[in-house]
């Protein structure tokens, strides 16, 4: 029995080191996949936009660029100059689910961020920059892991970004979309047509369940007009729309088309 003490403990070890690699594997899978934040700012004044705007532009982006999170988009309506109630978008990348908690501690000992942020930060409830903010957080689409900057040579007032927010009746049903962008490669038509897909993800928290949401970006409307026919006529999505397995996979779809700030990383 002596003689077999070494063999067995070389054993518990190798078992030992492969669940550590099976267990490294899996995390650094996980970890490869962004998480992201989406704030949406409702406001109503000409005035409230230009607290957000400076506070985005001379505190928040900065102290995300000091970070390193360099892809922070900043998007309003197109519509945005007429509508009574005005929206601002916030798109924020995050390598991990826990900074969505811990960011704001991160900027509260950030001195620039909070002498350059005052008059947002410090406004009274008289005074305040916004009527209300909604946050999304979500998680990057397995084939589709990582946002990315658009390749786009227009000028930004002119680019268009659409938001598109798709709902599904059901958990079992919204996992089937979310399948028909994946392995069903609606993802790959997107690519193929040169969408500039900015990102796709799952809503894991939100005040629209279950729910993905994407966007996509173009030169200008004209551009996005003429993708969007050479993506209603390809003949993979008539099939894949058309498939059994996919049909009814969707409940509700908000459509929102956004020009980028000029400040904004996109």
């Amino acid at each position: 029995m002596k003689n077999n003490i070494p063999a067995l403990f070389c054993a518990m070890l190798s078992g030992l080191i492969l669940l550590s690699f099976n267990a490294t594997s899996q995390t650094t899978k996980k970890s490869s996949r962004e998480f992201y934040q989406l704030t949406v700012y409702h406001y109503s004044t000409a005035e409230q936009g230009k607290v957000l705007d400076d506070y985005l532009q001379q505190a928040l982006l900065p102290a995300l660029h000091r970070m390193n999170m360099k892809k922070v988009g900043v998007f309003k309506p197109v519509i945005n100059d007429t509508a009574a109630a005005k929206r601002l978008y916030v798109f924020i990348t995050l390598p991990e689910l826990d900074l969505v908690a811990s960011l704001q501690d991160k900027l509260n000992t950030d001195k620039v961020y909070l002498s350059a942020g005052t008059t947002y930060i410090n406004a009274l409830n008289t005074t305040a920059p916004y009527n209300r903010v909604e946050v999304n957080v979500m998680k990057a689409f397995p084939l589709a892991p990582v946002a990315k900057l658009p390749v786009l040579k227009a000028p930004k007032n002119e680019r268009v970004y659409e938001l598109r927010s798709y709902e599904s009746a059901t958990e079992k049903i919204f996992k089937n979309k979310v399948q028909m962008f994946n392995e069903g490669d609606e993802i790959g038509l997107f690519k193929k047509l040169n969408f500039n897909a900015i990102f796709y993800s799952e809503v894991i928290a939100g005040s629209r369940m279950p729910n993905l949401i994407y966007m996509t970006g173009f030169e200008n409307m004209a551009d996005r007009d003429a993708h969007w026919k050479s993506f209603v006529d390809d003949p993979y999505w008539k099939k894949i729309s058309t498939m059994p397995e996919y049909q009814n996979n969707v409940s509700h779809i908000d459509i929102t088309l956004l020009h980028p700030a000029e400040y904004s990383d996109f």
